[in-house]
């Protein structure tokens, strides 16, 4: 198709990430962690995924292939520069082989920028701004909690960084998840609200794309359309009932389209 075309733009179409999608799938873990090395660095929230034992399944998982599992943890919503820095420095003191996000957009958002930092001979916030450009990274991977922004199966990043009270977001070839695990029912414990505000974000997240200024996309809007169709569908059912698995699976997977 010629670059003149007035009804498409050229494109390059990308996505490396591994989908690995249903109940019980967590036993993955143990063949893709052990791809690429024993040290391991977990990177989770504020505590969450202790209280809901997922926490102890994956240990269970990391250390059945004898890894040896780092960890930080209380990356805040809307990750911080700071905490970036902490996991860069863990990286490069433990010399880490492979990063694992456990939680939702915003941890799995920085274990990104870790991974990248950890390959990065400056300030992680060089290459978050586009001043300089990122040459390599660790490789990582994501179990999903909670179904909202797609982080899990894309290279976009948010990092705010409080001391010059900036927010950017970034992407780098390098930064897709090497795979993702998506098992609906680590969801049924986010609280309801929480849930409600991932569906709305998710459908906040369609309509930047929806309103593209780009015309003659008679396909991609009706990719939109079809995911905003089967979360209003399944949005009402799974707020009645959390622990529906067949809703929250048409919720979850269609995170994975945007």
């Amino acid at each position: 198709m010629k670059a003149s075309d007035p009804f498409m733009d050229n494109f390059i179409f990308h996505n490396p990430t591994k989908l690995i999608f249903g109940k019980g799938q967590l036993d993955q873990l143990k063949t893709e962690v052990a791809k690429y090395g024993k040290r391991v660095l977990l990177v989770y929230g504020g505590g969450s995924i202790k209280r809901t034992g997922l926490y102890d399944q994956v240990l269970e998982r990391l250390k059945a292939i004898n890894a040896e599992v780092y960890e930080l943890s209380g990356v805040e919503p809307n990750p911080r520069l700071t905490t970036v820095k902490k996991g860069v420095a863990l990286c490069n003191e433990h010399a880490i082989d492979f990063l694992l996000a456990v939680g939702g957009g915003s941890v799995i958002d920085c274990t990104k920028a870790i991974a990248v930092g950890a390959k990065f001979d400056g300030d992680p916030w060089a290459f978050i701004t586009r001043q300089e450009t990122a040459k390599d990274a660790l490789p990582f991977g994501t179990v999903l909690t909670l179904a909202a922004t797609g982080s899990e199966m894309n290279p976009n990043s948010v990092i705010t960084n409080w001391e010059t009270h900036e927010k950017y977001g970034w992407s780098c070839p390098f930064s897709y998840p090497a795979f993702s695990i998506l098992d609906p029912s680590f969801t049924f414990s986010v609280p309801k609200n929480q849930t409600i505000y991932g569906m709305v974000d998710m459908m906040a997240h369609v309509f930047e794309h929806y309103f593209h200024p780009a015309e003659h996309t008679p396909l991609q809007d009706r990719l939109c359309e079809s995911i905003l169709l089967t979360v209003i569908e399944a949005a009402p059912k799974l707020v009645h009932d959390l622990e529906t698995m067949s809703f929250a699976k048409r919720f979850s997977i269609a995170v994975q389209w945007l």
